[in-house]
């Protein structure tokens, strides 16, 4: 049985990461494909609890070092029970967000240590790394707004990262930025303005080459 693929997407809040992987999920799969689709946090038990942890507004202000001390617990269990079982099994696995997150939002966003952070992302990961990641780029303001617009439609709780500041979320795509800028190798940064069959197309382009 050949080793599986594991591709990750990225982006600032409103950027389509969700529906964008979940349409590309029901497209491998219409062509024969074997595709997990997960998410983190999230993705077991314990990574959905977590995850309101994290998520919800009413949570407030956490200390920076719990909030990754949290989000890498939610990793480790998702890498461990979901992720690589299903690399080794030779499926295609998507998840929405992963390490590069980390990266994004509570170090530059946060202004934690890199290093810091990278010593917690190989703990949580171990070996696992993506071998492809998308990142979905697109005008902070103009996701916060799209954000606005889910959470009112959805009347989702799950809104804490969006509350924060404007400059916050400047840091975080520029984060992204300097992510993909020293791995070009893996991270492929797609434009994310167009409607959604049109950013989909720039998916799956990109998706297929690496196929």
């Amino acid at each position: 049985m050949s080793k599986g693929i594991f591709i990750t997407f990225e982006g600032t809040e409103g950027c389509g990461k969700s529906v964008q992987i979940w349409t590309l999920a029901e497209k491998l799969r219409s062509e024969g494909h074997e595709v997990i689709l997960t998410r983190e946090p999230g993705g077991t038990e314990t990574g959905t609890d977590i995850r309101k942890i994290l998520l919800r507004p009413e949570t407030g202000s956490i200390d920076p070092v719990t909030e990754l001390l949290l989000f890498s617990a939610a990793r480790r269990e998702i890498v461990t029970q979901i992720i690589s079982p299903a690399i080794k099994n030779g499926s295609i696995v998507l998840c929405d967000r992963f390490a590069d997150s980390t990266v994004a939002y509570q170090g530059f966003g946060r202004g934690m240590d890199l290093a810091l952070i990278d010593d917690m992302v190989r703990l949580a990961c171990g070996d696992v790394r993506p071998d492809m990641t998308l990142i979905l780029d697109l005008p902070v303001e103009e996701g916060l707004a799209r954000a606005e617009k889910r959470i009112e439609g959805e009347g989702t709780c799950e809104a804490r990262f969006e509350a924060e500041s404007l400059a916050f979320h400047h840091k975080v795509r520029e984060g992204f930025m300097k992510i993909a800028e020293k791995d070009p190798a893996r991270v492929k940064v797609l434009n994310a303005v167009g409607s959604i069959d049109e950013v989909h197309a720039r998916v799956y382009e990109a998706v297929c080459q690496r196929l």
